[in-house]
């Protein structure tokens, strides 16, 4: 105990040159000083200062300890300030750059995390493309699907699916698909990318075995991916959505999976951020609150997607 309680005495003595002074420093008095760096001196068996009435001086080993002393103390240092900013309560603005897919689910999560510390001011930015995060000062931005090496930190928040629904009135009308191959006898309801395509259809036929694109002449597209799901629930036929965007509707038995032991796996969902933001106590609630949003069953998590939102219909259906 000694060593250690003497140490910090010890360093501002050898750096002041004054026990008088390092008393000041430390809000303590001389003599209490005194009896810390005597103690040190004992605990080591050596002298460390040289004291005269007019000065104080370091011996050899004074000298010595000297280095070793203040690198444990700007260590000590370093760690308390991490522990305490790593527990400091979250605060200031916070910019959120979210895809219009996983805006409905995400929301309330955010609005949560806002609740919960009212001293965050969150900003939240709708928008498909990768943010450029310096220039445009967006905090974390989540995104759908592979990533390019932008020498940003991604954390995987989200592994997803393809789902392909129906409602019973259909499949009652028409049959349930047994295999893949079958969808091609079957109306699909296909989503438009805003490139004007169509997007095909995935399966696997084995787990982790390869993935098969299954095309087919589309009855009706559409380019908001919530549409599907309603197109669908009216019994216009089959569609295939990732799993995340399903709501209630595959609860209460409205729309039912098939072809689920085929399906594939689809694009994941990742938090992107500056190297070192992780450790901002704004930005480590963010991503611990998605995390624990993206890891609940998604009809619990969120519902339909909002009317307000059709006008981005081009950029928030599945890719």
């Amino acid at each position: 105990m000694d060593l250690f309680t003497g140490v910090v005495p010890f360093l501002h003595v050898a750096e002041a040159r004054s026990f008088r002074r390092a008393a000041e420093q430390l809000g303590i008095t001389v003599a209490a000083v005194s009896k810390a760096v005597r103690r040190l001196e004992d605990s080591l068996g050596v002298r460390l200062l040289e004291r005269t009435s007019r000065q104080v001086s370091l011996t050899p080993e004074g000298a010595a300890f000297l280095g070793h002393a203040r690198e444990s103390v700007a260590q000590m240092r370093a760690a308390h300030e991490e522990l305490a900013r790593a527990h400091r309560a979250p605060r200031g603005p916070l910019t959120v750059s979210l895809p219009f897919i996983l805006g409905p689910w995400l929301l309330p999560c955010l609005a949560r995390l806002q609740a919960r510390y009212p001293q965050l001011t969150l900003h939240v930015r709708m928008s498909d493309r990768l943010s450029r995060l310096v220039e445009e000062q967006v905090d974390v931005a989540i995104r759908l699907g592979d990533l390019e090496d932008s020498g940003l930190v991604a954390k995987r928040l989200l592994r997803t699916r393809w789902m392909t629904l129906a409602a019973p009135s259909y499949l009652a009308r028409h049959g349930t698909p047994e295999r893949p191959a079958d969808v091609a006898r079957h109306t699909c309801l296909k989503f438009v990318d805003p490139r004007g395509r169509a997007r095909e259809w995935r399966f696997q036929e084995t787990p982790g075995g390869p993935e098969r694109v299954v095309r087919t002449d589309g009855a009706m597209d559409v380019d908001f991916g919530p549409a599907l799901l309603d197109l669908a629930a009216a019994g216009a036929g089959l569609c295939q959505v990732l799993d995340f965007m399903r709501d209630a509707r595959t609860q209460d038995g409205t729309l039912v999976e098939v072809l689920a032991s085929y399906a594939a796996e689809g694009p994941p969902v990742h938090a992107v951020f500056l190297a070192g933001r992780r450790a901002v106590p704004r930005v480590r609630v963010l991503l611990q609150a998605l995390s624990e949003a993206l890891g609940a069953p998604p009809e619990q998590a969120r519902g339909a997607a909002p009317a307000a939102q059709r006008r981005a219909g081009r950029r928030s259906a599945p890719r």
